[in-house]
């Protein structure tokens, strides 16, 4: 499954870059002409950035499984709504990650994430391409009758848990090339405070339930922390409107 293109509101893919500015221009090619290695420094770390929200309250409050409300039911519902919100997180940038800007999933610490067939065998492929098998499984999965089941009284399979990890999994790859690779893009559309949202949201929800190992989400352990810790009862956060 392709991720859709959001609806054009004006805003091309040229313009976007001019109000990025000369980052970006000066990062394309060196004067070589080869293109550089990302830098190392994270800008989202910034506390300019951090504090952008679209949302200021406690998290955990949303993800903490209801009284009278069935585990594997809970866990269907919040992860087809993660697939669905990260998607369209990452058609909002998705002009920008293409096969020359992004030849390969690229996260923060080095990090490259390769795709493996059903045979296990590494595959090496584009950022988009590594999305594209992502968000396609993804698909055929939480649309897989036998696996989410949606009619009353249907049961979950018994392999449910491991595949929810396994999605999950492939969904903070997403989030993390996003910041990575697509954070000055992801400001410029003034989408910021939208990507904090979500990305804490998704990290207290695997978390509450340990859904990813931590050893696989510790490349953005620093930014979980930041984003994570719930605000005091007097901080004012920079809340964006919706």
């Amino acid at each position: 499954m392709h991720a859709q293109k959001p609806p054009k509101n004006g805003l091309s893919c040229k313009m976007v870059l001019q109000t990025v500015g000369k980052v970006l221009r000066k990062s394309k090619t060196k004067p070589n002409g080869k293109k550089p290695v990302a830098e190392e420094k994270k800008h989202y770390l910034e506390p300019e950035y951090t504090k952008v929200r679209v949302v200021d309250f406690d998290l955990k409050e949303l993800v903490v499984l209801p009284p009278e409300i069935d585990l594997h039911e809970w866990l269907a519902s919040n992860t087809t709504t993660f697939f669905n919100l990260i998607n369209l997180q990452y058609s909002t940038i998705s002009e920008f990650c293409t096969g020359d800007t992004c030849q390969n999933m690229t996260a923060a610490c080095n990090q490259i994430f390769s795709w493996e067939d059903e045979k296990r065998k590494k595959i090496k492929c584009t950022a988009p391409q590594y999305v594209d098998f992502v968000m396609s499984l993804i698909q055929k999965l939480v649309t897989d009758e036998e696996i989410f089941p949606t009619k009353y009284g249907k049961e979950f399979p018994n392999s449910f848990e491991s595949l929810v990890k396994k999605i999950c999994k492939f969904l903070f790859h997403v989030l993390a090339h996003i910041y990575w690779a697509h954070f000055k893009e992801t400001v410029a559309l003034d989408l910021l405070g939208h990507l904090n949202t979500l990305y804490a949201h998704f990290i207290v929800f695997v978390r509450e339930f340990n859904l990813v190992d931590p050893k696989d989400t510790c490349i953005m352990d620093d930014l979980s922390e930041v984003l994570c810790t719930p605000p005091p009862p007097s901080a004012h956060n920079h809340v964006t409107e919706r």
